[in-house]
């Protein structure tokens, strides 16, 4: 028998009004996590969360909380599994700092809050680590949620693991990208958007995409390059 943790514990600087609306989320949260209300109940409690749960949060065909409820893997089971804190006093720029904490966090859940809830924290992020009271193989690692003004993406350390071994063993794990010879600007690298031009702009294909792709007609033949393993 043993007990397995989800841990995080970060600050995030917000605006006092983001700082509001992760407050009316917690307590949307607490209110369907303990009742399960008739229809006309639910949608009152979703008016009594004011205006900018709404705007936040918009009411779907379904269920007032529909769109809260997509922050969620389970909408049965809707609790963030971690305490947020907010000090009421206000920081540096006015700002109010949130204190994000627990040891079974719902990691999709905070993070896709902070990004509907936190627009003036973005870019940011936070890093979890799985943890776990008995010293079982495989039962330790970690991961990270990033969060820009885009979206939200995930990573674990058992896939960065993963690859870092793959790349011993193989080119182009972390894809290829198609090059040619400018005469004046030396190398260029295709972007599907904009044909050739900063490697910044480039498009990243899977060795897959590339062994299918149509390279277009330039000067001197396109090439394929491998990129290089990301900065640890």
């Amino acid at each position: 028998m043993s007990n397995n943790f989800t841990k995080a514990s970060f600050l995030l600087q917000v605006q006092p009004d983001e700082a509001e609306l992760l407050e009316l989320a917690k307590d949307a949260s607490d209110m369907l996590e303990n009742h399960d209300d008739d229809a006309l109940g639910r949608r009152e409690a979703f008016d009594g969360l004011g205006p900018a749960f709404a705007a936040a949060f918009p009411p779907t065909d379904d269920d007032p909380f529909g769109s809260f409820l997509a922050l969620f893997d389970d909408a049965g089971f809707p609790i963030f599994s971690c305490r947020i804190d907010v000090d009421d006093t206000p920081g540096e720029a006015g700002k109010i700092q949130v204190f994000f904490h627990g040891d079974q966090v719902s990691v999709d859940a905070v993070a896709l809050l902070i990004f509907a809830a936190c627009k003036s924290a973005l870019p940011c992020g936070f890093e979890y680590a799985l943890d776990c009271d008995r010293l079982r193989p495989g039962e330790f690692g970690g991961g990270y949620a990033a969060i820009t003004a885009t979206g939200v993406s995930f990573g674990n350390s058992a896939r960065q693991l993963e690859r870092a071994l793959e790349r011993s063993q193989e080119e182009g794990v972390d894809g290829f990208v198609l090059t040619t010879r400018h005469p004046e600007y030396g190398l260029s690298f295709w972007n599907n958007d904009t044909g050739f031009g900063r490697l910044r702009d480039a498009t990243v294909f899977t060795e897959a995409e590339a062994a299918t792709f149509d390279k277009p007609i330039a000067a001197d033949e396109p090439e394929w390059l491998a990129m290089p393993a990301p900065l640890t």
